[in-house]
């Protein structure tokens, strides 16, 4: 092989490397978001229920994003679902198992900050089969705040976008003893 040819081979494998992604799963050592979802996120404000409460009509005009583990999947009107959220913060960096990135998780706060509901349309592998939404499975939503709220006092948001994550492909901090940062 030519030294050009190999030298061109050899910058084309690493210009594809380089551009690889985290993948669905977000196996990076910090939080990648999918390209669909960085379309939504412009404008995106983080929930914050103690501020919703100080400035509810300004929220309302916000596209909202909340990760949130699964405590309860129901049956919602006009064939959505409503997913029971135990609302948690994304760490900055996520945890690994070793300096592979591919062993890296998406990390999230092992306490709870607040309970929120989101209405979802589920489709596809989300909506059935092994991998799909579940109690404890991770949720990333994206929406709008419903107005009033559920009949358990919790915050509804209308969900324009949804990644998930199936149990055991995330972690919380409390796994920190036994991974690495």
């Amino acid at each position: 092989m030519s030294f050009p040819l190999r030298t061109a081979l050899v910058s084309l494998s690493l210009a594809l490397f380089a551009c690889s992604s985290a993948g669905q799963y977000g196996y990076s050592r910090t939080y990648s978001p999918l390209d669909e979802e960085e379309d939504f996120l412009d404008g995106t404000r983080e929930l914050d229920p103690v501020m919703v409460e100080r400035a509810p009509q300004t929220w309302s005009k916000s596209r909202i994003s909340v990760f949130g583990v699964v405590k309860e999947r129901k049956q919602a009107p006009g064939g959505a679902t409503d997913l029971t959220l135990s609302m948690r913060a994304l760490e900055p960096r996520n945890l690994c198992d070793s300096m592979d990135e591919e062993t890296c998780r998406v990390t999230i706060s092992e306490r709870e900050h607040a309970i929120v509901h989101a209405i979802v349309a589920l489709k596809g592998g989300d909506d059935l089969g092994k991998h799909a939404v579940a109690p404890g499975s991770l949720v990333r939503v994206i929406g709008k705040l419903s107005q009033g709220v559920d009949e358990d006092g919790s915050y509804v948001l209308q969900t324009e976008y949804l990644r998930h994550w199936p149990r055991d492909y995330y972690v919380t901090t409390a796994e920190r003893d036994s991974m690495r940062q």
